[in-house]
């Protein structure tokens, strides 16, 4: 974050704790080398003392996770309003739906700036009607005269200006949360004679594509039986979209997928796949192809926002239809097609995308410019 003058108070606001640990330590870690004091707000769980370690304070949030309901959220505001007016942060930095339209709405009031980064549009606008148009105009009303607002990709940065959410001065694009290029190193690609795996890391939910994963998995082990198909991630999550346990362990017992549970480093999981997949209905900016890329893995995904900003159709991998196992079947087949030396090339040209376009340092300097602009005699140096 360059030399400071003064030391901020920056806070963090996020709807759990994991994704700060996850997808923003890079940043955390920039601020807090430049001397400045960060403080997590979010449901706190067993990454806190990890965050703690590092040198932030943690505040737990309470706050439901699942859609929009404005008669509940109308309370996250308050307990917003409440933590600010303790807390007096000379900034607040927000990520994820809710707490980027409630804590928008408290910062306000409390005359705090406001940074939000729009990480993805959420259940409330994929589903349509009455929700979304609530959505709309929470948004309308929250980001109205924010002087930036963060976008991990152009097709939800063109939306919110089509919808007159935001304004051109105000709405920035970022490479997603950035990578750290030297963690997610180049990995060597399995040899010839393995068995091709395909890995799908994400949480069980139906919005990720996982039932068109199977169905696709189904269809491609039909003419390939020693394809193989892993699935890496939580299941029973809080979402009104998620698959159980018990419907995992059915596609186990048919043969049809291998269930990894949940990690806390992908890099194995990774280094040991041939291609990485995603057939999500909408990403923000999907973190688990931005990590198999670097690593040098061709990715398969879905032609939908979000997953157009880190794949390079033919070149890094392979596009499928939305919601269509059998599209995602036939991009499979096109990789299993594909002489082994060509499927490695297609991961070393993923890197050089990665290495071109998704630096973390362009995130961290994005936010230094942002805290220099909004942060009044913030003296934030270089």
């Amino acid at each position: 974050m360059g030399h400071v003058d003064r030391r901020l108070k920056i806070l963090i606001s996020v709807n759990a704790a994991w994704n700060v640990w996850n997808f923003r330590r890079p940043l955390v870690e920039a601020m807090l080398a430049a001397g400045h004091e960060v403080t997590i707000l979010a449901p706190e769980d067993d990454t806190v003392p990890r965050l703690q370690a590092m040198g932030c304070r943690v505040r737990h949030l309470k706050m439901s996770v699942k859609g929009l309901n404005p008669l509940q959220d109308y309370g996250l505001q308050r307990r917003f309003a409440r933590v600010f007016a303790e807390q007096r942060p000379d900034v607040i930095l927000s990520f994820t739906i809710k707490n980027n339209i409630f804590g928008a709405l408290a910062a306000k009031s409390a005359r705090i700036p406001f940074v939000p980064n729009v990480t993805g549009l959420g259940t409330a606008f994929l589903s349509g009607g009455l929700l979304r148009s609530v959505a709309v105009a929470l948004y309308r009303t929250a980001f109205r005269n924010l002087p930036v607002v963060f976008f991990q990709n152009e097709d939800d940065r063109a939306l919110f200006l089509e919808l007159g959410l935001v304004s051109q001065k105000q709405a920035q694009l970022l490479p997603g949360s950035g990578i750290d290029l030297a963690r997610f190193a180049p990995a060597a690609f399995p040899a010839e004679s393995t068995a091709p795996v395909f890995l799908m890391i994400a949480r069980l939910l139906r919005d990720k594509g996982v039932l068109e994963y199977v169905e696709a998995a189904r269809r491609v082990r039909s003419d390939h039986p020693e394809a193989r198909f892993q699935v890496l991630g939580a299941t029973d999550a809080i979402n009104r979209t998620a698959i159980d346990r018990a419907t995992v362990q059915g596609w186990e017992e048919e043969g049809v997928i291998e269930y990894l549970g949940t990690v806390d480093d992908v890099r194995p999981a990774i280094t040991a796949a041939h291609c990485v997949v995603l057939p999500s209905y909408r990403e923000g900016a999907p973190r688990t192809l931005i990590e198999a890329a670097a690593m040098a893995r061709p990715v398969i995904a879905t032609d939908v926002p979000g997953c157009r900003t880190v794949l390079d159709e033919g070149r890094t991998g392979f596009f499928c239809d939305v919601r269509s196992g059998e599209s995602l079947a036939a991009a499979c087949a096109r990789v299993l097609a594909l002489p082994h030396l060509q499927r490695a090339a297609m991961g070393q040209a993923g890197r050089a995308k990665m290495e071109a376009e998704f630096d973390q340092a362009i995130v961290v300097d994005a936010y230094r410019a942002a805290l220099r602009d909004v942060v009044p005699n913030g003296q934030l140096g270089a």
